[in-house]
């Protein structure tokens, strides 16, 4: 396990939570763009799959809970756009 690649998820993760909360709270998407968030979960998930084919170990679970904050992030955007 590479205690580098953990840091940095761990570093990106922390910003999640609190995007998160402010378009849930707000209903607004800011300088977000769908296009940025697909990125990320595209990436995210690219590195799901090399933990799987290539080097299994518990950073896995890292990738896997970014993953899903970008997910939920995606659908409050959704959401807010279309303003319901």
């Amino acid at each position: 396990m590479s205690i580098f690649e953990s840091l940095m998820l761990i570093c990106f993760g922390l910003a999640w939570p609190f995007s998160i909360y402010k378009s849930w709270k707000t209903r607004e998407n800011g300088s977000k763009s769908l296009i940025f968030l697909t990125a990320l979960i595209i990436g995210y998930i690219s590195g799901i799959i090399h933990k799987i084919l290539y080097n299994f170990d518990g950073v896995i679970f890292l990738y896997i809970l970014n993953a899903v904050m970008v997910s939920i992030e995606i659908i409050f955007f959704i959401r807010n756009k279309k303003g319901v």
